[in-house]
């Protein structure tokens, strides 16, 4: 087991490691407990009692944070030329098609979300391998293959993320920054429970939230109180 160093130990005294906190408290002390220099990102690993092998029973969903994530993304919009205009004032980084396809084809990948329309998507499928492994491919239910380029761009830069449960059962989201007040950080971890609670899928039979947990980037987790969901 690797040594903690002086900084984690005196993290973790400020803590009872056994315990599970209220939302509110955890999103003060997830502040008090971080010791990196940096703006670190504030993260919420959310256990789910499903099995994400059957197909009813993937959890995945959008949800848009009251506050955003406090991440600048960066946003690539393939349109055609009739939309770009519309690209632009929503604030995508970079907006064209054919020209952008070729340079995902030949391995650039430098963006955090990808936003498309009905009509090229017959062109992206080429490009799922390169484009899936990241994240990147854009999907009709996430809102990122969509005619509202506008809105699709706009909610992405305004605090809109997407979640799935990965292959342990797991959520895992970024839901601020530890610059934000801890209200604020409550109320961006609440909206995310929200969500996830309403799609619980029906085939659940036991417990649906197993386990809640908040850290920081290094920093311990916090538990966190279920009933809160």
């Amino acid at each position: 087991m690797a040594r903690l160093s002086k900084k984690q130990k005196e993290a973790r005294a400020k803590m009872d490691m056994k315990s599970l906190y209220s939302l509110a408290a955890a999103s003060s002390l997830v502040k008090e407990v971080t010791t990196t220099k940096f703006d670190a990102s504030v993260d919420l690993a959310i256990r789910l009692g499903v099995d994400p092998k059957k197909a009813n029973q993937m959890v995945r969903g959008v949800v848009t944070l009251p506050h955003g994530t406090g991440k600048v993304l960066r946003v690539l919009a393939l349109v055609t030329p009739d939309k770009e205009a519309e690209a632009k004032e929503a604030g995508a980084d970079f907006i064209g098609l054919d020209d952008y396809l070729q340079k995902i084809k030949d391995g650039w990948t430098d963006v955090d979300v990808i936003v498309t329309m009905p009509s090229v998507m017959g062109k992206l499928g080429p490009l799922g391998r390169v484009l899936g492994p990241r994240g990147l491919m854009p999907n009709p239910k996430t809102g990122t293959v969509t005619m509202d380029i506008k809105k699709a761009v706009s909610d992405v830069k305004g605090g809109k993320i997407d979640f799935k449960v990965d292959k342990n059962g797991i959520v895992h989201a970024s839901i601020g920054k530890v610059s934000f007040d801890p209200a604020k950080i409550e109320e961006n971890a609440h909206e995310l429970l929200k969500t996830i609670q309403k799609l619980k899928p029906t085939t659940i039979k036991g417990t649906y939230i197993k386990s809640i947990s908040m850290s920081s980037t290094m920093s311990p987790g916090i538990g966190i109180e279920t009933k809160l969901a």
